[in-house]
C-alpha cells in the first residue's frame, strides 16, 4: 500500500482538522497518507512555495494561499478555472483543483436542501462566495448576491447569472446562506442578519463550522427553520481532494457514509 505524503498549506493552520479528516478518510478506503500542517507567513510564501512541489506528493491550500500558489502550477483545472482560486494540488504535475464548490453541493444534496427554482439569499462574495454562488446557480437557483462590498457583489453575479443586492432588506428566501466568516474568531455571537429576515427563510445554511451553531444558525433554530453547518462541507471537499491525490472516482454515497461516520466517532 502506497503512502502520499500530503500537506494543508496557510498562514495559520494550527487548529485545522484536516490531517484528522485525511488520515481518517484514507484508512477507510484502503489508502494511507501522511498529512502535515504547514503555516507560512505571508512575507515567506514566495521563497517556500517551490520546496512544497519536492517535499510532498500533493497538498490541500487555505486563506490566504488559494490565489498565490497559481503562478506556480502549469494548469488549473475544473471548478478551480471558475472561481479563480485552487485548494487542492497535485505536485507532481502541478495540477490545481478546487473541490469546495463540489463539497457545498454535496452538502446541500445530502441535507435535503433543493434549491432548483426557489430564491436563494448568499451573503458575501469573496473566495467561499463565488464557489458557493456557481454551484447554486449550476442547480438552478435564482441567487442573489450581497456583500458589504457592492462591486463585490455586482462582479460575481455578473460571472454567474446572479442578481447583485445592494441592501438586505426583509423579504423572503427559500434559503439564506452565510459566506461571510461573521460569526467565528473575533466576531462569535454575532450574526450577520437578524430574526426580521431569518423569520422568513426555511433553511438557513452556515459555512462556518466552528462553533457548531453560530449566532445566525441559532437564531434560524430558534425561529424554527432548517439549520445546516458548514462541517459537511469541510469534509466532503477533503474527500474530493483526496480522490484527486490517489486518482480515482468520487463516490457520493461512499462519501455520505464517511462523514456520518466520521461524524460518529469524533463526537
Amino acid at each position: 500500500m502506497k503512502t502520499l505524503n500530503l500537506a494543508v498549506i496557510g498562514k495559520d493552520v494550527s487548529k485545522s482538522d484536516s490531517p484528522a479528516i485525511h488520515t481518517f478518510i484514507a484508512s477507510k478506503t484502503g489508502n494511507s497518507v501522511s498529512y502535515k500542517k504547514i503555516s507560512i507567513d505571508e512575507s515567506e510564501f514566495e521563497d517556500r512555495a517551490e520546496g512544497l512541489f519536492k517535499e510532498f506528493d500533493g497538498f490541500n491550500v487555505t486563506i490566504p494561499y488559494k490565489l498565490s500558489i497559481i503562478p506556480y502550477l502549469n494548469k488549473i483545472c475544473g471548478d478551480a478555472q471558475a472561481f479563480g482560486a485552487v485548494n487542492t494540488v497535485n505536485a507532481g504535475d502541478r495540477l490545481g483543483y478546487n473541490t469546495d464548490g463540489m463539497g457545498f453541493a454535496l452538502m446541500l444534496k445530502n441535507d435535503g436542501v433543493d434549491v432548483c427554482g426557489k430564491d436563494v439569499l448568499l451573503l458575501g462574495a469573496g473566495g467561499a462566495g463565488r464557489s458557493v454562488a456557481k454551484k447554486l446557480a449550476d442547480a438552478g437557483a435564482n441567487v442573489f448576491i450581497y456583500d458589504t462590498r457592492f462591486e463585490s457583489s455586482q462582479k460575481v453575479a455578473s460571472e454567474f447569472g446572479a442578481t447583485p443586492v445592494e441592501n438586505v432588506t426583509a423579504k423572503p428566501y427559500y434559503a439564506i446562506i452565510n459566506a461571510t466568516g461573521i460569526g467565528m474568531h473575533k466576531t462569535e455571537g454575532i450574526s450577520p442578519v437578524g430574526e426580521d429576515l431569518l423569520s422568513l427563510c426555511s433553511v438557513a445554511v452556515d459555512l462556518i463550522y466552528t462553533p457548531e451553531k453560530s449566532a445566525f444558525l441559532q437564531i434560524a433554530e430558534a425561529l424554527g427553520k432548517k439549520i445546516v453547518n458548514g462541517k459537511a462541507m469541510l469534509f466532503y471537499q477533503a474527500y474530493y481532494s483526496q480522490c484527486i491525490f490517489f486518482g480515482i472516482a468520487p463516490d457520493e454515497e461512499q462519501a455520505k457514509l464517511l462523514f456520518t461516520q466520521y461524524t460518529e466517532e469524533n463526537i
